[in-house]
């Protein structure tokens, strides 16, 4: 019989962050790249590590989230061997038994996981930009014979406090493990993809709900508890794009370096393959670069530019009208921009509606965020 990896997808966060544009919708549904959702990257890199059975643990906000989910054909889901379900909180007599924690959420689907026998558990964030295969992964973690193995990468060290950080020996053995350190000893930095052995996760997951002190998190308390029991974690050291969208000025700088301006030798090159899919079959992600107009209009792709467009993401039915400046901004869905308007420096909600002659942030350098209820963030 051949071993086999069931993936789950944490995406039950409330993405506070990200203010108002997650006041109605969970994080992952958040949408990314002209588009995109920012959950369809995590499951473009299932998909194409021809991993057939995902869950995605949903909990916040979960209703768009949960029919965009059920839509698994997007992803290529809909075989007769394939299962792409949403996991909310369990639902008891005396009412939702919400997730206390990353680790709990897994521990609370533990008879789905059951049901599929798996021989290895992939559990992912539903809220990063990247693209990957996770195959390089689950064979060293299989090889190498550990219960856990971290994807792992270097950040800025100015950024390591933001992160689970790992120190490790010669052969990438996790030798320490601290959560959001204030004096981080190390850069190595947690990608929040783990790798275990189902066998060894089921066990620490029942010791850890019996632990009444216990946060229930896999940075918090998992991996630290793996550590202290001498158990044999091993980072896969990641190389290329990753990017965690977790805040505004991080989900705008996300988007601008879709640019051809701004691309780097690591950004995401959507025209090679592996392919990050989407509901949105037909379009490219839609971009803008410098000094952009009427010349350059979208029309043929759902949005309609008649101002002048520069540096810039843009949704499907997105207008801009005549007289109309963006510059260094994401638009969303429906969008509306109106005549002589100006909106610098901005991520604009789906379906917010800049009136004629509006200045939003003309010389603002901070990134604001402006909704269809017209709270500017």
């Amino acid at each position: 019989m051949s071993r086999k990896t069931v993936a789950m997808i944490l995406a039950g966060g409330k993405g506070t962050r990200l203010k108002a544009l997650t006041k109605k919708i969970a994080k992952p549904a958040v949408y990314f790249g002209g588009k995109y959702r920012i959950i369809d990257f995590c499951l473009s890199n299932v998909a194409n590590s021809h991993i057939d059975c995902v869950g995605v643990l949903t909990q916040y906000e979960s209703v768009v989230l949960n029919n965009y989910i059920s839509n698994g054909h997007i992803w290529g889901f809909d075989g007769v061997n394939s299962t792409c379900v949403a996991l909310p909180p369990r639902q008891t007599e005396e009412g939702a038994n919400w997730y206390k924690g990353t680790a709990d959420a897994i521990a609370q689907n533990l008879d789905f996981l059951d049901g599929e026998e798996p021989d290895y558990v992939l559990i992912l964030s539903g809220d990063h930009i990247y693209k990957t295969t996770y195959d390089e992964m689950i064979n060293l973690h299989i090889k190498s014979g550990a219960c856990c193995t971290i994807s792992v990468m270097e950040v800025e060290w100015k950024e390591a406090s933001r992160f689970g950080i790992l120190e490790v020996d010669k052969e990438d053995r996790i030798t320490k493990f601290v959560e959001k350190p204030k004096e981080p000893k190390s850069n190595l930095a947690s990608m929040g993809v783990y790798v275990f052995t189902y066998k060894d996760l089921k066990k620490v997951l029942l010791e850890d709900m019996k632990n009444p002190d216990s946060s229930h998190d896999f940075g918090k308390d998992i991996i630290p508890n793996l550590l202290k029991a001498n158990k044999k974690l091993m980072a896969y050291r990641f190389s290329g794009y990753w990017r965690d969208v977790g805040t505004l000025d991080s989900l705008h700088s996300a988007n601008m370096e879709l640019l051809p301006s701004r691309r780097t030798q690591d950004t995401i090159n959507f025209d090679e393959p592996p392919i990050i899919y989407s509901e949105d079959t037909h379009s490219l992600p839609q971009f803008i670069g410098k000094n952009a107009s009427i010349k350059d209009s979208l029309i043929n792709q759902g949005a309609s530019i008649f101002g002048s467009v520069s540096e810039s993401i843009i949704s499907n039915e997105v207008v801009v009208e005549e007289g109309a400046k963006v510059t260094n901004s994401v638009l969303m869905p429906g969008v509306k921009i109106g005549k002589n308007a100006i909106v610098n420096n901005a991520i604009l909600g789906s379906n917010t509606v800049i009136n004629d002659n509006e200045v939003v942030n003309k010389d603002g350098n901070e990134i604001v965020l402006l909704d269809k209820e017209r709270s500017l963030q």
